[in-house]
């Protein structure tokens, strides 16, 4: 049985992980994600696991946002610190939960259920409105993401708006270019920071070094290795991106969206 772990806390993610295997060792761990951003990610790459085991409130945003926006029909697990009144919510269509910190018994029968489930065959769909409804809790909550960033150019900062960004590339610094051709320094570390202030519906990380826009892309060629070549719209038709073989049907759902 194939489990998938959400949780933003590293820690916890690691004592869950060691608590699964002294419990159930036919359990294997096909993934942990820390976010909404990259749990959104694995699933757009990955099959769906038999069992997910998932933290409510993440880094950017309530793990319900992902359930909403992939139909998942394995049984999942919520690991939860809300209080005895709120956990009563997660009895709507059947779907478990686990009070932090983990009691093993309770994780013993909560992977029984979801065993259960599973030979029975009867998934249960997540009621995503039922659940927000049920705790209280808005289902406009989305993770925010940046509006505009900060360029640096000939030792100007100049604002510059996300929507206007063509791609950004790593090229010993980072670098995000617009639509019109200009060129601005973007001051931090890694683009993996700058990803996780995108809204994912808008940008895709085509590869370790370059994040592009979906507003920005001509057109797609694909080449007989399967990997494919991305034609940005003028002015920047000349710098080409390629995808990856294994990225590449994550980005044509992405493109598709």
């Amino acid at each position: 049985m194939n489990a998938l772990i959400i949780e933003d806390e590293k820690l916890v993610a690691l004592e869950l992980t060691a608590s699964i295997a002294e419990v159930d060792p036919g359990i294997k761990i096909v993934g942990t994600v820390g976010s909404v951003k990259t749990a959104l990610r694995w699933f757009a790459e990955n099959a769906e696991p038999d069992v997910i085991f998932a933290d409510i409130q993440l880094a950017d945003g309530i793990s319900f946002t992902i359930f909403d926006k992939f139909k998942i029909s394995c049984p999942i697990i919520f690991t939860t610190a809300y209080n005895e009144y709120a956990i009563q919510a997660f009895k709507v269509n059947g779907i478990d939960y686990l009070l932090k910190p983990v009691d093993w018994d309770e994780l013993r029968q909560a992977i029984a259920k979801a065993r259960a489930l599973g030979k029975s065959q009867s998934k249960t769909a997540i009621d995503v409105q039922k659940l927000l409804d049920a705790l209280n809790i808005p289902s406009a909550l989305k993770p925010t993401y940046k509006e505009h960033f900060l360029g640096n150019a000939r030792n100007s900062w100049i604002p510059v708006r996300v929507a206007d960004i063509a791609y950004i590339v790593r090229d010993e610094l980072n670098f995000m270019v617009t639509n019109s051709g200009e060129r601005y320094i973007l001051d931090y570390d890694t683009l993996d920071e700058i990803e996780s202030l995108l809204n994912p519906n808008q940008f895709y990380r085509a590869s370790r070094h370059c994040i592009v826009n979906i507003n920005s892309v001509q057109s797609v060629k694909g080449l007989s290795n399967l990997k494919l070549v991305l034609a940005l719209k003028t002015p920047n038709h000349q710098f080409s991106i390629d995808i990856s073989r294994d990225k590449a049907p994550s980005f044509k759902k992405w493109l598709e969206q």
